[in-house]
């Protein structure tokens, strides 16, 4: 992999209400799968990266991550506003940075090490400000579908709550994770929009608003099977702990 600067951004801010069964009130990302929370599968893939340039946004139970990962660099999303919404809260964290950004989910703790970096060399050996993972599964996941063109190209996402019928049986899904020109996302963050189903800021509409400034936008397609899948609720946590155990 090509020495570029990197930097990473993991989404760690989510309260997991689906997952609080039996008077479990841990973070999300702190549910253990296989012995371990599920961060820390996270960042062990992530260990090409040194922990001072890994920023995790916290928000529920903040404390609670911030004590179990120590030598990472934290910021806080002080509500829960969506995925957009927590990368601005990274930039607190990210002022004067301007290289590759990889942002990635906290709660996705089987995507592999090789992918992460099949990614980040899709990115740095194009001309990408945005790079995005896309995947195919098996598995039924309310993820967005990567739109295409008739010629193939990249011209938006869609989130599962928005997607109409027809959209639904996309099967190519956003992983929703990616690889931003750090400056070019800064400059973008703020013209997002709270208008879907969620009322929420979508990192998904990033990509779509720098390919409309003219920036390009790139895909990097992989067979992702039980990788892409995160956990939000207590079936999604046992099929994951089965995984990791394998």
């Amino acid at each position: 992999m090509n020495k570029v600067p990197m930097k990473a951004v993991v989404l760690a801010a989510g309260k997991g209400t689906r997952l609080q069964t039996e008077g479990n009130t841990l973070p999300k990302v702190m549910r253990l799968a296989a012995g371990k929370p599920l961060l820390e599968h996270v960042l062990t893939s992530l260990d090409f990266i040194v922990p001072q340039d890994i920023v995790i946004v916290v928000g529920y139970k903040k404390e609670c991550v911030i004590e179990a990962f120590p030598g990472y660099i934290f910021a806080e999303q002080k509500e829960q506003l969506g995925t957009g919404h927590a990368v601005m809260s990274a930039f607190s964290q990210l002022e004067d940075y301007d290289g590759s950004l990889l942002v990635c989910c906290g709660d996705m703790p089987l995507i592999k090490q090789e992918t992460y970096k099949a990614l980040i060399d899709a990115h740095n050996s194009s001309d990408n400000v945005c790079t995005i993972l896309s995947g195919t599964s098996d598995a039924d996941l309310p993820y967005g579908r990567i739109l295409r063109n008739e010629n193939g190209d990249f011209y938006g996402v869609v989130e599962d709550k928005d997607a109409t019928p027809e959209q639904k049986k996309i099967k190519e899904l956003n992983s929703g994770v990616y690889v931003f020109d750090a400056k070019t996302l800064r400059g973008v963050l703020s013209e997002l929009k709270r208008d879907n189903a969620q009322g929420e800021y979508y990192l998904t509409d990033a990509p779509v608003l720098l390919q409309k400034s003219g920036y390009k936008i790139g895909v990097c397609r992989r067979e992702l099977g039980f990788e892409i899948i995160g956990v939000n609720t207590p079936e999604q946590l046992m099929k994951i702990e089965e995984l990791l155990l394998k």
